[in-house]
């Protein structure tokens, strides 16, 4: 389940109750929270739908903690 930013959703970040920090591509505020199930995955991909994105791209970088930074969008093929 996707938990969408506000301040009780950031300090259960802080607390480590997330597994997955959600943020856009040159933003550097989250957009929200998850666990990083494949359940999540089929959220974001059916929100972006929504939206009229066809193409989603999520870049997973993992933390020193062992937890992960989704950036969603904004990559371009650059062909390295």
């Amino acid at each position: 389940m996707i938990h969408p930013y506000d301040n009780s959703t950031q300090t259960r970040w802080d607390r480590g109750e997330f597994k997955v920090q959600l943020v856009q591509a040159n933003n550097p505020r989250p957009i929200g929270f998850c666990d990083g199930s494949p359940e999540d995955v089929a959220e974001l991909l059916e929100i972006a739908a929504a939206e009229g994105v066809d193409d989603v791209k999520i870049h997973k970088t993992v933390l020193k903690s062992g937890r992960e930074k989704w950036t969603l969008g904004g990559f371009e093929d650059r062909g390295d």
